[in-house]
């Protein structure tokens, strides 16, 4: 989301109203940030904010292939969470737009979960929107 509040829509995004808006009027179980660091950029300021916001924050260095490319995603990390937490929330809120976690989202709909995902409509793939329990388009609420 970081990145498409950036490059979508020149903001940068208010993790205070996100989580305001995710969580609504529901107790709050676990918020988690994942974040993947780069060696150029210093996120030391960044996570203590998050953290002082009340998010859970979770973050790997990117990895640097002999090839020149690079890796560096909190996929499996989000589903093992997603999937951990599961058996103890009615409700599992994913803030993302990415379709490959489409069958992590129909897994947990199999496991009784209402799973929400909020995302700019712009940036979030089809095949999410349609194996979520419901789909929150974020706006520019969540901007600053």
């Amino acid at each position: 989301m970081f990145y498409s509040a950036k490059y979508q829509h020149n903001a940068k995004l208010n993790f205070s109203r996100l989580k305001d808006t995710v969580v609504g009027g529901r107790q709050l179980i676990r918020s988690i940030c994942y974040i993947v660091q780069t060696p150029e950029i210093d996120q030391t300021n960044f996570m203590k904010t998050l953290d002082v916001l009340g998010y859970e924050v979770k973050s790997k260095d990117l990895k640097l292939r002999q090839d020149g490319s690079a890796k560096g995603d909190w996929d499996m990390g989000i589903a093992i969470d997603a999937m951990s937490i599961a058996p103890r929330v009615d409700v599992v809120a994913l803030v993302t737009g990415d379709g490959d976690f489409a069958e992590l989202v129909w897994h947990l709909r199999g496991q009784g979960v209402r799973v929400e995902v909020y995302s700019f409509t712009q940036s979030t793939a089809e095949e999410l929107k349609r194996a979520a329990t419901v789909f929150c388009p974020l706006t520019e609420h969540v901007l600053m």
